[in-house]
């Protein structure tokens, strides 16, 4: 009876690792950190040790984390991607020793920081960065060529390369940058990413190579897969070389011959984690000879001759004095823990965001609690749970009106958090702004997030109209802004005044009035003014419209600040009419795919410009294409283009065809 107990659990366990899995390593949007996910890992492997007969191939110890998602094309890895097994204590490492002195060696240990990012494969024929893929399941992984080729660590070309070379690396997102995305991500009303880790790999699997090239990603080059016409034979020699290559090669890689120093550097490196400018989670140990490698060998998943120390996280109890509670600029009412100051991962911290108030109360979080804090990821504070309560403490409850602006808030469809949905709310001025300039609404180059908070800052916008009143002597105030920058802005500025009404609306808003819904009401209505005096019936005889959308309509356009708003507008002439836009039929019937990275089009660009000459853009290669548009690091679109015989063009033979 034990042993059908724990043959259910076993059985629970397993899934509930694979469903973690799947959202850290496909969806790169964890619900569990690190150290709760290997204490589910820790678990399994010991209630396989006691029952080997449990052990099936579908077991995570059996294969390595991840698949291969269908937006890319596959690549199969000559060398397979292993993942490393885990050890959470010193003593483990003390018998991973054991074990490898036991087969009658002598080794040397090479010590290297475990960077937390995304495992990739580099490859380079006579010194050219020909494709670049993802670990996948190890075996599979995606082509990510145009991607990598955005990152600027990775060298494009090599001098006085082998005849061909495979490394492998790891690509992560700076600290600096992950803060600056999660603030953007938070102003543009997205869920932010939790960890650099998953920031990096959800930037490098982007469809459009631009968003990959905007978020700042880097990599250490940590492994040796193939080579070709030069001869090495060991892991610290092969990393020298690299580097002599230009590659970015992992920086901290030091040879020891007893297992004592390698004890001592694995807690060096554990108390530089604060300190550093990107995130790791632990220490890597690897047999330094490739002999000795090669006699080890491999389990299913792992190489016998390497293993990764793991630190634990670091918490640290402090008591709760307040929970403050603040508007961002989505209108998102959020509540933060103010504590005594504690000293976690090399900082003095003593504040840490409780997201919203179904968190307070799962925790059951009450001022003059004793609570425990760490930081997720090492960067951003988090409370992990209640210690003890205080003495008379009571349930803390979250407003039910705005701290900003005093109107009642609440909680939109199924959200946890408290929201404000005044449109005039001080607080949300920011954010309005930066989707008002955003490229699918008003489409305002060079009024990004950064140039907009320096725009509200300054008090020079408070809301769109003001955007049109904006001059060069005030632009010439904003930080790093020159003659030819302000000239810019100025002139997208202008531009945007002829945007068709669609857009316009779009731009303004509206609650649950996406793009497509903008463009339903503007054909529908041909007119600022008719949209503003339209009815619910009129509105709900739009095909697709209606409900909830015509609410939202009818309640945007009911308060007095909104015809204010459009008032100024149509002052400062932005266009308040529909001008139906005909698709062009040049390339009617003709299929294109984009790939690599073109001089000046991003990939969306090139796409459109496609779409709207009546052409169709694909994502994948097939005897139906017609043309390849092919850039810098196409990969294996080109490469299976030039298979299939089908034409092949570049930027500039892809617009003088146009032009034709």
């Amino acid at each position: 009876m034990e042993n059908q107990h724990l043959r259910e659990e076993y059985e629970a366990l397993k899934k509930k690792i694979e469903y973690h899995s799947h959202l850290y390593y496909d969806l790169d949007a964890p619900e569990l950190d690190d150290y709760e996910f290997d204490q589910l890992t820790q678990r399994l492997k010991a209630i396989e040790a006691d029952h080997p007969d449990f052990v099936t191939q579908e077991s995570y110890t059996q294969h390595v984390g991840g698949s291969v998602s269908s937006k890319f094309e596959k690549v199969v890895h000559t060398v397979k991607m292993e993942s490393l097994q885990d050890v959470f204590s010193l003593e483990e490492v003390v018998e991973f020793d054991r074990r490898i002195r036991e087969s009658g060696i002598q080794p040397q240990y090479v010590v290297e920081a475990k960077i937390d990012g995304l495992s990739i494969s580099l490859e380079y024929r006579d010194g050219v960065f020909v494709r670049g893929s993802t670990r996948g399941d190890g075996e599979v992984g995606e082509d990510v060529t145009e991607n990598l080729a955005t990152i600027r660590d990775i060298p494009k070309k090599l001098e006085n390369a082998p005849a061909f070379l495979e490394v492998r690396g790891e690509v992560y997102m700076p600290k600096e940058a992950f803060l600056k995305l999660v603030e953007e991500q938070e102003l543009s009303d997205k869920k932010p990413f939790k960890n650099p880790r998953n920031a990096a790999a959800g930037s490098l699997r982007q469809k459009d190579s631009s968003i990959t090239a905007s978020r700042g990603l880097s990599l250490f080059i940590f492994n040796l897969q193939q080579i070709e016409g030069k001869e090495l034979t060991s892991h610290k020699e092969s990393l020298e070389y690299l580097a002599s290559l230009g590659f970015p090669v992992s920086p901290r890689r030091t040879r020891f011959d007893s297992i004592e120093p390698v004890l001592e550097e694995i807690q060096k490196i554990g108390e530089l984690r604060g300190t550093l400018p990107y995130d790791i989670d632990g220490a890597v140990v690897k047999v330094d000879s490739f002999a000795q490698r090669e006699m080890f060998g491999s389990t299913a998943k792992y190489p016998r001759w390497a293993i990764a120390f793991k630190y634990p996280p670091e918490e640290k109890e402090t008591v709760l004095q307040d929970i403050e509670v603040s508007v961002g600029r989505t209108g998102v009412l959020t509540p933060t823990a103010v504590f005594d100051p504690i000293l976690l991962a090399g900082t003095t911290v003593s504040r840490a965001i409780l997201h919203n108030e179904a968190f307070i109360r799962d925790l059951d979080i009450r001022l003059g609690d004793t609570i425990r804090v760490r930081k997720a990821g090492d960067i951003i504070p988090e409370v992990v749970t209640v210690v003890k309560h205080g003495p008379n403490a009571a349930a803390f409850e979250m407003p039910r009106v705005c701290p900003s602006c005093g109107e009642p808030v609440s909680h939109l469809k199924e959200e946890a958090a408290l929201r404000c949905t005044n449109p005039e709310c001080p607080a949300q001025t920011l954010r309005n702004i930066i989707h008002f300039a955003s490229r699918t609404a008003m489409d305002i180059d060079g009024l990004g997030s950064a140039v907009a908070a320096q725009l509200v800052d300054k008090g020079y916008v408070r809301n769109a109209a003001d955007i049109y009143d904006l001059t060069a002597d005030q632009l010439f105030q904003l930080e790093k802004f020159k003659q030819k920058s302000v000239s810019n802005l100025l002139t997208a500025i202008e531009a945007s005044k002829q945007n068709n009404l669609d857009k316009l609306l779009f731009a303004l808003g509206i609650r649950n009035i996406g793009s497509k819904a903008a463009a339903l009401l503007a054909e529908a209505f041909g007119s600022m003014d008719a949209v503003m005096q339209a009815t619910a019936e009129q509105m709900d005889a739009i095909d697709g419209f209606g409900g909830v959308m015509t609410d939202s309509v009818l309640d945007f356009f009911a308060k007095e600040g909104t015809r204010d708003l459009i008032d100024r507008l149509r002052q400062a002439g932005v266009n308040m009419v529909y001008h139906g836009e005909k698709k062009g039929e040049t390339w009617k019937g003709l299929t294109f795919v984009v790939t690599g990275t073109l001089p000046t089009l991003s990939r969306t660009q090139a796409e459109e410009l496609i779409t709207r000459n009546g052409g169709k853009a694909a994502s994948s290669v097939s005897r139906k294409t017609s043309y390849v548009v092919a850039g810098e690091a196409a990969g294996s679109k080109l490469t299976k283009a030039q298979s299939l015989g089908i034409p092949i063009l570049n930027e500039a033979e892809l617009l003088a065809m146009l032009e034709k």
